[in-house]
């Protein structure tokens, strides 16, 4: 396991440690480089892929109609240089987490082409170039005031529930403990943190770990980065304003958010991330009854067998301690393919050989046949929400698309008997 201590601590401690190198495993390590690839790859691949092939498409139209949709009011070739415009703002945040990556791990910008412990460059793929895509889409989600709304749809459930089960903590001789497994870009960790509570996060896919990292420790501050997170869509659009919108993250500097609770007297809790497959590092000997709450935010659907996470959060659990969803059950693995919240790169799947997530055997449960199995495996479920008290949330929805999927995502908590 590695793991990566974020935002709360001195920057000399803020680099990849823990009791494995991914560096050192052939196999992990082409992972890695992937991630750090793709990023590079962003900027290329997004004009290739979008405004390049379009212009090729639109000049291959009659000539009488391409110039009328150049002219004013459409001026088609001017917005897909806006298009071009908001493509290397997004690059620009890219290549700041691959810096920032590299850098983490001791790695050169400019590797020696002949040593495979070093160069990382032209080794990512096409899926992995999409990971890159919608990591980047999901700073709208996690670290907008934009996505503010999907956020109090599905991380204000979890905050408002340990406010309610640990009233008294800023009393307790440590801090209340709260583990959250596919942790992503870090803003639930980040939220219940600023809560006062002990949070560690735990993620597999090195595009989330590396964009975690960035935002967490190295922004410039608050609303400092420009991102443009429907620029490459061209489908759904009522207008060229709304595919050009831009947002500002993060929305809230992490450190100058906990120099500002210092300075109130505030409780600030210990913030961690782990790079492990969640299934095997909680549920080893080492974890067990160590957290006094396990939050689980769209993830529990990206498990090829519930039962297995399952057994990893009783293991890692204390006695009455209580596990928190928030999530719809849009199960990764059906048909035997992959599958997102969000489309394009998967939470979670960036390691598909380890002996928990990659094991073979898939199983898709209804919603009552999870219940059914929590409560088998040793749990009791305390509150549900019916489906007509849910909230309908999108995830890195645009607001104004004409087409909107929206979740009813399941709220539930359970205690461990």
């Amino acid at each position: 396991m590695a793991s990566h201590s974020h935002a709360n601590e001195p920057d000399e401690a803020r680099s990849w440690a823990g009791d494995f190198d991914p560096l050192g495993d052939a196999d992990e390590r082409k992972v890695l480089f992937s991630a750090f690839d793709s990023f590079r790859q962003y900027r290329r691949t997004a004009h290739s892929n979008t405004t390049h092939r379009r212009r090729q498409a639109f000049y291959a139209l009659p000539s009488a109609h391409w110039q009328m949709l150049a002219e004013p009011p459409f001026s088609l070739l001017d917005n897909f240089s806006k298009v071009d415009d908001a493509i290397d703002k997004n690059a620009d945040i890219a290549d700041a987490i691959l810096a920032t990556g590299l850098s983490s791990f001791g790695l050169s910008a400019n590797p020696d082409p002949l040593d495979p412990t070093q160069n990382w460059h032209g080794v990512a793929t096409s899926a992995d170039v999409n990971k890159a895509h919608s990591t980047l889409r999901q700073f709208y989600r996690d670290w907008s005031e934009e996505g503010q709304a999907e956020r109090d749809a599905c991380y204000g459930p979890v905050l408002s529930d340990l406010e309610r089960e640990f009233p008294n903590r800023a009393s307790q001789e440590d801090y209340v403990s709260v583990l959250v497994p596919g942790a992503g870009l870090g803003r639930l960790v980040f939220e219940i943190c600023r809560a006062g509570f002990a949070a560690e996060g735990n993620e597999i896919s090195y595009h989330q770990l590396l964009a975690s990292s960035w935002v967490l420790n190295h922004t410039a501050g608050p609303q400092r980065h420009e991102l443009y997170p429907f620029a490459l869509h061209f489908s759904n659009l009522l207008s060229r304003e709304q595919q050009l919108r831009k947002v500002s993250i993060p929305n809230v500097h992490p450190g100058a958010a906990m120099l500002e609770a210092q300075d109130t007297g505030t409780e600030f809790g210990r913030m961690s991330m782990s790079a492990a497959d969640f299934v095997v590092l909680y549920n080893s000997p080492s974890q067990k009854d160590t957290f006094d709450a396990v939050a689980t935010v769209f993830f529990i659907d990206t498990a090829p067998n519930l039962i297995r996470y399952i057994e990893a959060i009783r293991n890692c659990l204390r006695l009455n301690g209580i596990w928190i969803n928030v999530g719809p059950l849009l199960w990764h693995f059906e048909d035997g393919h992959q599958r997102t919240h969000s489309g394009g790169g998967g939470k979670n799947s960036d390691s598909e050989q380890s002996q928990g997530i990659g094991e073979p055997g898939s199983i898709e449960l209804t919603e009552e046949e999870v219940f059914l199995l929590i409560e088998r495996m040793g749990f009791t479920i305390e509150q549900r929400q019916s489906v007509e008290e849910r909230a309908e949330c999108g995830y890195i929805q645009d607001p104004d698309s004409m087409l909107r999927p929206l979740y009813r995502p399941s709220h539930w908590i359970a205690r461990k008997s």
